[in-house]
């Protein structure tokens, strides 16, 4: 496929043939337990067979269809490994490509959106594409001023595909639920909807990666392309050489599973804390992992051997407002849980919503069902792995279970959807990359509310370095 599909029709229709497909192969299951399979291993069989189609339809439709695919695509960690492991190649390969737009209508998009003497702009322009994702794709070119550039392209269409897709897919989004065990898709769905208009909006891209590039500027661990050029469909970058981070999960040491999952939960935390933005879409394909010397324009003075890793981070078309950092109360509730302060937490939660007024809970019932989730802030170092992710995905999803039961009584406000869903993301990236990571370093340093008032370190954002304190604070 070489263009964007834009007519509903057509999209319509490709989706639709999910669901009947789902149907069918249902119905080839029942027939092979009537033959005497076991239900665990048919249920196993048709699951494949659903995201099999399922990611193959998303990979080509691009769109929100795509969009929900890379969406999903971090939870694969959360799967039974033999259902996991015969479509993980699918699912990374949505996070980085999807078939081209043709160069012709690349070339009537620049022109109509920087002007008919676009090709003054570059010394040099690549008309194939070097990445493509679920509203844009990626070339590669050299500005007028020397400065190597990434020009993302945004699809004729795109808007109306991504309403198109992602209202169609809401009608059977309890259907793909199978897909990821204790995760709710259609809410997911609904808050991609609802952010729509941003993520088309290349304006509120590149001023939300102003703000990180700006602040990031001199920051060791951190690197963020600065803006060359905007305009309406079209955001020019400076372009960042690095390993992708899906490559470090496929095929990574353990030093470099480790560093880029302590960044990535570095940048979760600090970003908010130091711009006031949540950079709201962590799957692998927009993050890089790259030497210390190593510039975003690509140059290298000192080498990959002059430090650790840092992370490099792209895409910034879907950002979370957050003028006061995170909440204080998500740090709060997590340093009372550790503290197993049961009356604590499940007054919290229920001062903030997370507990409906209607809705009569246990305290130590609350505390029981949140402590598993937060085990990577209990110890110094953590270790992720897809086990411990399915661990607790099962432990959630299990309709027999107390923690089921105890899920669906739990509310979750809208304020903090977003904050909600990239924090799982994180984890399951986290997961994926199968990284030790100190996140309660990270917690102390960033969360508000983790550390208790009295007992807070004054940490500045320019040394991260805790200031000296009399004696008798110790």
């Amino acid at each position: 496929m070489s263009d964007l599909p834009r007519k509903a029709v057509t999209r319509t229709a490709k989706l639709a043939a999910l669901p009947l497909g789902f149907a069918g192969r249902a119905t080839w299951g029942l027939g092979k337990r009537i033959g005497g399979r076991s239900a665990e291993l048919v249920a196993r069989e048709v699951q494949q067979r659903t995201a099999d189609q399922l990611f193959k339809t998303l990979g080509e439709l691009k769109g929100g269809a795509m969009k929900l695919g890379q969406a999903l695509s971090v939870f694969e960690s959360a799967l039974p490994e033999e259902i996991a492991g015969p479509y993980r190649a699918a699912l990374t390969k949505l996070q980085e490509a999807a078939p081209p737009l043709p160069a012709a209508t690349v070339h009537a998009v620049l022109a109509e959106r920087i002007g008919e003497d676009w090709r003054e702009y570059f010394l040099e322009f690549e008309d194939k594409p070097s990445a493509a994702a679920s509203i844009g794709q990626v070339h590669r070119g050299v500005w007028h001023d020397g400065r190597e550039v990434a020009v993302k392209v945004q699809y004729p269409g795109a808007g109306e595909a991504l309403l198109s897709d992602l209202t169609q897919l809401s009608r059977f989004a309890r259907l793909l639920g199978p897909l990821v065990p204790g995760m709710d898709i259609k809410p997911l769905i609904k808050e991609m909807r609802d952010r729509v208009s941003e993520e088309l909006d290349y304006e509120l891209e590149a001023q939300a990666q102003r703000v990180h590039a700006e602040e990031f500027a001199d920051d060791p661990d951190v690197v963020i392309p600065g803006v060359v050029h905007q305009s309406d469909q079209v955001l020019v970058t400076e372009w960042m050489v690095g390993v992708p981070l899906a490559d470090v999960i496929a095929d990574g040491t353990a030093e470099q599973r480790d560093r880029a999952g302590q960044l990535l939960a570095r940048f979760l935390f600090s970003g908010p804390a130091r711009t006031g933005l949540l950079h709201a879409d962590p799957h692998p394909g927009n993050f890089r992992l790259l030497p210390p010397a190593e510039a975003p324009d690509g140059s290298d003075e000192g080498g990959a051997e002059a430090g650790p890793w840092r992370l490099g981070v792209l895409d910034f078309g879907t950002v979370d407002r957050l003028p006061g950092g995170l909440p204080g109360t998500i740090g709060e509730s997590l340093r009372m849980t550790l503290e197993g302060d049961a009356a604590g937490v499940y007054g919290l939660l229920r001062a903030e919503g997370f507990v409906k007024e209607s809705i009569d809970l246990e305290p130590a019932e609350v505390l029981d069902y949140l402590l598993p989730i937060i085990e990577p802030a209990q110890v110094e170092e953590f270790a992720f792995s897809r086990g411990w992710l399915r661990d607790q995905a099962a432990r959630i999803a299990d309709p027999r279970s107390p923690a089921h039961q105890l899920g669906r009584q739990l509310n979750l406000p809208p304020s903090y959807l977003l904050i909600h869903r990239v924090t799982l993301s994180t984890i399951g990236v986290l997961c994926q990359l199968g990284a030790a990571v100190r996140l309660r370093d990270e917690l102390e340093a960033w969360l508000p509310g983790f550390v208790a008032e009295s007992a807070e370190p004054a940490f500045t954002p320019e040394s991260q370095e805790p200031e000296s304190a009399p004696e008798s604070g110790t």
